[in-house]
């Protein structure tokens, strides 16, 4: 028995919000899911188990319809879909009454159910979120439904505000497979047989790091599973070791050098960290307009000799602020030096 395991995939988010690529990124987010369905049809894997926020908030009929349509395309595969926090089922609620035309269950809310699925003699058990949160463990007393079958246990959650998850009792629980979802990044819990995936595509500045799904076999009892990369961009921190004797133009230069090597397609927080030389003031105006820089965070320090300015300046403005601040070692604290600095030296003032 072959399967694709996904999660927290965000259908109908737009990431990235106020930014010149943002509505690229919201149509890149349903271009992974599709390329995931690409793989799923091409391996003709018998299940599609989705744990969780498929869609970034419930889903209405027009967005399960547009679902529906993409998994009528599967022609062996079989979706299993709980809904997680995001996604969450309200009675009543479209996700609680529609009916799909292709093979897919949603699993209901607040209970632990089952699909069973006799040709491949296999059975998910899963758990629908009815809310957005849950405090307490929900998973605590799950148990193998059909003996002598091939078991998958499908959840949301894992933290303390959803499911709390006694991760060594599930791994102990008989199920052949425990498939996971919540967290953005991929995370192995118990060799072959418990994990998350991640999300396909990174929805966040915050979810740095590979991206993709899980694509697994369970084959006379033997679980195997291979965690595969889908995504197609990356947001990624670089970081610059700045010198002081560069000059603005040069720190652009080294990072255009970098991002060149790392990737154009991929998205850039920036971290200048060092010691910069005097009026030094780094700008990134001159990069392609195709670099995509969501923030740059200057970590720098004013190359200066507190000492010794402090010496020569002792009787004025210049001198009475760095006495005020010399001893201090906190960041925040050579940070307001720094400004301080920068700002008398740049009006005259002293």
């Amino acid at each position: 028995m072959r399967f694709i395991h996904v999660s927290d995939v965000h259908l109908g988010i737009t990431p990235d919000k106020g930014k010149p690529w943002s509505d690229v990124r919201a149509k890149e987010i349903e271009d992974t899911f599709d390329r995931v369905l690409a793989v799923a049809e091409e391996r003709k894997v018998d299940l599609l188990l989705i744990a969780g926020d498929l869609f970034h908030q419930s889903p209405g009929d027009t967005e399960l319809d547009r679902l529906d349509n993409k998994l009528a395309k599967l022609t062996n595969t079989r979706t299993i879909i709980v809904a997680g926090s995001r996604d969450h089922i309200e009675k009543d609620s479209p996700s609680e009454t529609y009916e799909f035309k292709s093979n897919t269950v949603i699993l209901p809310a607040d209970e632990f159910s089952n699909a069973y699925f006799e040709d491949i003699d296999t059975c998910v058990t899963g758990f629908s979120y009815g809310r957005d949160e849950y405090t307490e463990n929900f998973s605590k007393d799950v148990t193998v439904q059909r003996e002598g079958s091939t078991n998958i246990l499908l959840m949301y959650g894992g933290d303390s505000k959803h499911g709390a998850f006694d991760f060594k009792k599930l791994a102990g629980a008989g199920f052949d497979y425990v498939a996971l979802g919540s967290l953005k990044k991929p995370k192995h819990m118990a060799k072959n047989r418990m994990a998350y995936p991640g999300s396909p595509e990174p929805v966040s500045h915050l979810d740095t790091g590979k991206h993709g799904y899980i694509y697994g076999q369970i084959i006379h009892g033997e679980t195997r599973i291979k965690w595969e990369p889908v995504a197609c961009r990356e947001y990624i921190n670089l970081g610059l070791e700045v010198k002081p004797e560069y000059t603005a133009r040069q720190i652009e230069g080294a990072i255009r050098k970098q991002i060149d090597k790392m990737g154009t397609q991929n998205i850039y927080k920036i971290i200048l960290k060092g010691e910069k030389g005097k009026g030094v003031k780094p700008v990134f105006d001159n990069l392609p307009e195709e670099y995509m820089i969501y923030s740059v965070v200057d970590n720098t320090m004013f190359n200066y000799n507190a000492d010794s300015l402090m010496k020569d300046n002792e009787h004025n403005v210049l001198g009475r602020f760095i006495s005020g601040l010399s001893g201090k070692n906190d960041a925040v604290s050579k940070k307001a030096l720094e400004y301080g600095l920068e700002a008398i030296v740049a009006t005259g003032e002293k």
